[in-house]
């Protein structure tokens, strides 16, 4: 071999390395770029970054409302696990439980091998919340607290879940049947509402809580939004002071007005109380009102239905 013939060859051998090494790199950084594409980052109800490698396949819920809004989102084939009370939809009935709100059955979660737990930012207990936190399972806080904050969840949810194309459309429905309540009552006549959380004691909602946002969409006006905490308590005599014009409270079944409910019986005996006087004391399906997901529009228009019967027998003044 000649020198020259030499000196080509070894240059050629030297330059195999580098065209597999760029080569290589060039696989390399495309990967990168799927494994980044593929990645779906959201941002939770506290404000946290929740990113997934890949759509979850194993979700538990930690809430009913969370139930329903997976269950929405599509994610029913995707849900291992959910806390008691998780009851809508109807299957929801038969996934395995994993606690309450007040005690978690961490074992049975960790057997569950979730990639996703879906938690109540304020319903579950903080003590449990850094133990779930120690499992390294992506974790993505929910606590919509204004009516369109649910579409805004089911969408997020849908991201998560890989079913966006279900979750928006459940998303979208959702804004549509608010859109036409918030229509049909824009304009009329307020009409001033006690909501009765609990009756021993006396506990209410400020204007912070997404029922508060209900009853505004009604054409109600929430007579304690003002105070703080969020459930405050409160007394009588304040009740007798603000004579809301009608007094709601949630209880099982479907909307009774002029319940004979304990908790509303009692304000009978103060007649000369507006929402007494006028036999304006009503019960509201709590699953529909009381959980922040889908269904809270079917527990809008029962309270909004309520509250127009309110307008039709509130007595006007005398001129």
């Amino acid at each position: 071999m000649t020198r020259t013939a030499r000196t080509i060859s070894l240059a050629a051998h030297a330059r195999r390395p580098i065209r597999w090494f760029s080569t290589a790199s060039l696989a390399l950084i495309a990967l990168c770029a799927q494994i980044a594409h593929a990645a779906i980052t959201v941002t939770d109800d506290t404000g946290a970054t929740v990113t997934l490698a890949a759509p979850a396949q194993r979700v538990i819920s930690l809430a009913p409302h969370v139930t329903e809004l997976l269950y929405a989102a599509g994610g029913g084939p995707k849900m291992v696990g959910a806390v008691s009370y998780s009851d809508y939809p109807p299957e929801a009935k038969q996934l395995p439980r994993v606690g309450d709100n007040k005690s978690l059955d961490l074992e049975r979660i960790v057997a569950l091998k979730p990639d996703l737990i879906v938690v109540w930012r304020h319903g579950n207990a903080q003590r449990q919340l850094e133990r779930l936190r120690e499992l390294h399972v992506p974790l993505f806080f929910s606590e919509p607290r204004r009516l369109d904050d649910i579409a805004v969840s089911l969408t997020k949810l849908g991201r998560l879940l890989g079913t966006s194309a279900s979750a928006d459309a459940a998303a979208a429905a959702y804004r549509d049947d608010i859109a036409r309540l918030r229509a049909q009552y824009a304009n009329r006549p307020a009409v001033s509402v006690f909501y009765q959380v609990w009756d021993r004691p006396l506990m209410t909602l400020n204007g912070e809580h997404m029922i508060s946002d209900v009853i505004t969409l009604c054409g109600g006006r929430n007579v304690f939004a003002d105070l703080q905490p969020l459930v405050p308590t409160v007394s009588t005599e304040a009740v007798l002071a603000a004579n809301p014009q009608a007094i709601v409270t949630a209880a099982p079944g479907a909307t009774r007005p002029d319940t004979t409910l304990p908790q509303l019986d009692t304000w009978r005996a103060w007649p000369g109380l507006a929402a007494v006087a006028n036999h304006n004391l009503f019960a509201i399906d709590g699953d529909l009102i009381n959980r922040p997901a889908p269904r809270i529009a079917q527990g809008a228009r029962q309270l909004c239905d309520d509250l127009e019967l309110a307008r039709s027998r509130t007595r006007q003044p005398a001129p």
